[in-house]
């Protein structure tokens, strides 16, 4: 069990006690390669923060790639309020669709260095797809480098008051010639 501080309010916080929930990568998953296409110029300039995470994700379409929708960056760092929770901040929010024309609210957390993913975040993102977007289905997903190329995708829900991991998946981001025709053989068996 651990305590944590939830937001109740404008200026109103809780502690409570929860079981231990952590949202870390498995290291035992596959590394799944990218061709990067993240622009030179950019790579050469950004530093390894939260920022840079968002940005590689955006380039490399990371959430359409991990979603298989098709999803489009609505707003970074959107400033809000969530009825019960008061202000909250979603790192990035896409609005996506698939095949049938159903549509998506994707809220994105994402964390670099030594930041922990929050489960205190990913039920404020949650609660703010569903209370502004009802008839939207909710997809959300957390981000972690693993290092500067390597990213830990999760989609993340709610069950029965905790966040559970639906699915998570690593992205090596790799020069085009990086990309083997063994490792194009190895992911088509996965289909």
């Amino acid at each position: 069990m651990e305590w944590i501080i939830e937001s109740k309010g404008p200026s109103i916080y809780s502690f409570k006690i929860v079981q231990i929930n952590r949202i870390i990568p498995n290291l035992n998953l596959r590394q799944i390669k990218i061709t990067d296409a993240t622009p030179e110029i950019i790579n050469r300039y950004m530093s390894g923060d939260e920022q840079a995470l968002l940005t590689k994700i955006r380039y490399n379409r990371l959430v359409d790639i991990f979603l298989g929708i098709t999803a489009y960056s609505l707003q970074n760092h959107l400033r809000t309020t969530v009825i019960g929770v008061g202000q909250i901040e979603i790192d990035e929010i896409y609005v996506g669709i698939n095949f049938n024309g159903t549509q998506f609210m994707i809220p994105v957390q994402a964390k670099a260095g030594n930041d922990q993913l929050g489960v205190v975040q990913t039920k404020q993102d949650i609660g703010y797809c569903t209370e502004k977007f009802p008839e939207l289905i909710c997809r959300s997903i957390s981000a972690q480098f693993m290092d500067q190329n390597l990213i830990a995708m999760f989609e993340l829900a709610i069950e029965e008051s905790e966040v559970k991991i639906v699915q998570e998946r690593h992205y090596k981001l790799v020069p085009a010639d990086q990309v083997s025709t063994a490792d194009l053989q190895n992911y088509r068996n996965c289909e």
